[in-house]
């Protein structure tokens, strides 16, 4: 997926305009945030939110191109949570702008449930 993804903004870009492509691929871990051991998590998510938060992303400056892909369902340890890819001119613009949308997507897009 990940590499369609990179081939897909290169074919369709404007290389004056494209200079980094940053990738998130988050991962289930074998802790919470507060050190307890888990198994895994259950994981939902709100499709239309995230279409807008992306479209939202687009229009910033600097961007070229934004894609996002959360997986759904009981996720054990070691399974990817979600890719998140980021395309733009210059790191000053894509390394935030990837910072703020993967902190967005975790606070207004998902819904998580951890086990143990």
């Amino acid at each position: 997926m990940v590499e369609q993804w990179i081939d897909d903004v290169k074919k369709n870009s404007d290389f004056r305009e494209l200079g980094m492509i940053l990738i998130h691929n988050g991962v289930v871990r074998s802790t919470s945030k507060d050190g307890k051991s888990v198994k895994g998590m259950h994981l939902s998510y709100n499709k239309e939110k995230l279409n807008m938060l992306t479209n939202e992303f687009r229009k910033k400056d600097g961007i070229v191109a934004i894609k996002a892909w959360i997986n759904e369902g009981l996720l054990k340890v070691g399974d990817d949570i979600m890719y998140v890819l980021v395309a733009g001119r210059l790191r000053k613009y894509v390394l935030p702008a990837l910072e703020e949308f993967v902190s967005r997507i975790k606070k207004e897009i998902v819904s998580e449930e951890e086990f143990s």
